[in-house]
């Protein structure tokens, strides 16, 4: 009976042999394929670790249908969702993070390896025998052999313009001697020259070479309430590009020191927006954004150990400085030439002055009060003065006289209300531009 069956099976496969051949042959195809085509070609998913790995198993290209927003089926699937708050937020992430990109840092660094070295050559030549290689004993000292290059650090920007500027924070860039590459939403890579750092504010502008962009709807910081809704996006640890997260408007007008996680350096910021919505490393330069999807302020700084507290520079304050990098290719940043202090009712009194409001022309023993030659001292401008109002707009912790003035272009002429000596006057000043 056995014997029989393994004969009927040898008929079967002698019958059978050409399709046999060919399905071998069908076999030793898709191995060679899924061994020489992209890993990304098959679509297979990567485990977190896999992840996790390396920076390029992150920014290669990926499906991100959800996010782009504007087809059919995202927004049958946006109707589905029960929830009219998490609707609004789903919306608003959808239409700006097209535009939001990742940026990655790359430098040349040395490649140190174990040369082979002589610790006794400077002995004189009767003692090197002593202490020399013999006996198979053998010294080695880090040496450098060559450079290469190396990714080093990642940050955000999004894009304002179709044909490819980019707005990021100055320290994410910072680096002259450094490479800078975008990968957009989509997955695609650009290399990315930077336009203009600037002087004051913590903000830079990139450009890379592309047409046809999607971009983001910038908002009036002017208008952001607390409590509001606050979406921060960004490349998250510089690993997990446009990661979202969620928060409240939780401070208006802070005043911060700033300083890098190595310690290098710290700058202050006046002025910005505090949040609760997590931000954390490699999302500075990314965009904060109202529940209408628009950019109201530029991540920039976090407090370690913090329970989510993260700060953004309002976007009012960078307008005339992207408008000023797109026309002309740099920015240009208004200057009235004073220094000051911020007036409330102790610092009025520590001065002694009568009003509690506006900012005090005050100089130190290093510093003029105002400076000569400045477009301040050019319009009368005094220690003493008190600014009240730029163009009837009062002046406070709220709007700050660097803000009112940095809403303008070099060139600009603003009304100046101030107070001197008891007296209410109107000075017009033409503003000049920061060197």
């Amino acid at each position: 009976m056995l014997s029989h069956k393994l004969s009927h099976l040898q008929n079967h496969i002698k019958s059978h042999k050409k399709e046999w051949a060919w399905l071998g042959v069908a076999v030793v195809v898709l191995f060679v394929a899924m061994y020489f085509l992209p890993s990304g070609f098959f679509n297979f998913p990567l485990s977190l670790s896999q992840q996790n790995s390396t920076l390029p198993s992150i920014i290669a290209p990926y499906n991100n249908a959800g996010l782009n927003g504007g087809t059919a089926s995202t927004s049958a699937a946006l109707d589905q969702l029960a929830d009219p708050h998490e609707r609004i937020i789903v919306a608003a992430v959808q239409k700006a993070s097209p535009a939001v990109v990742s940026i990655v840092i790359s430098k040349n660094v040395p490649i140190i390896e174990q040369c082979p070295s002589d610790p006794f050559s400077d002995l004189p030549p009767e003692f090197q025998q002593f202490f020399g290689f013999g006996g198979g004993m053998q010294f080695y000292t880090p040496c450098q052999k060559g450079t290469k290059l190396q990714d080093v650090g990642g940050g955000s920007g999004f894009i304002v313009s179709p044909d490819g500027y980019i707005v990021t924070n100055k320290h994410v860039v910072s680096d002259t001697s450094a490479e800078y590459t975008v990968f957009t939403n989509n997955g695609k890579k650009y290399k990315a020259t930077v336009v203009a750092r600037h002087p004051t504010l913590d903000l830079a502008v990139l450009k890379i070479d592309g047409h046809n962009l999607p971009t983001v709807q910038l908002g009036d910081s002017n208008n952001v309430m607390l409590g509001q809704d606050a979406i921060a996006i960004g490349y998250a640890l510089g690993q997990f590009r446009n990661t979202v997260s969620v928060g409240i408007i939780s401070g208006l007008s802070r005043n911060i020191t700033a300083s890098s996680p190595e310690g290098s350096g710290s700058e202050s910021i006046n002025d910005v927006i505090q949040t609760d919505a997590p931000i954390n490393p490699g999302n500075s330069g990314g965009p904060l954004l109202n529940s209408s999807g628009q950019v109201i302020g530029i991540n920039v700084a976090m407090v370690s150990g913090a329970q989510n507290i993260g700060f953004a520079i309002p976007i009012n304050q960078a307008k005339s400085a992207i408008e000023s990098a797109e026309t002309t290719g740099k920015i240009s940043v208004a200057y009235l030439g004073v220094r000051y202090v911020m007036l409330d009712p102790t610092v009025a009194q520590q001065y002694n002055v009568s009003s509690t409001q506006g900012a005090l022309i005050k100089g130190d023993s290093k510093n003029f009060a105002v400076e000569p030659g400045s477009p301040a001292d050019t319009a009368g401008l005094r220690e003493g003065d008190v600014i009240t109002q730029v163009n009837g707009k009062p002046i406070d912790d709220s709007y700050p006289l660097a803000v009112a003035v940095g809403e303008h272009k070099p060139g600009d002429t603003i009304q100046l209300t101030i107070i001197r000596d008891g007296k209410t006057m109107t000075v017009s000043v033409t503003l000049g531009e920061k060197k």
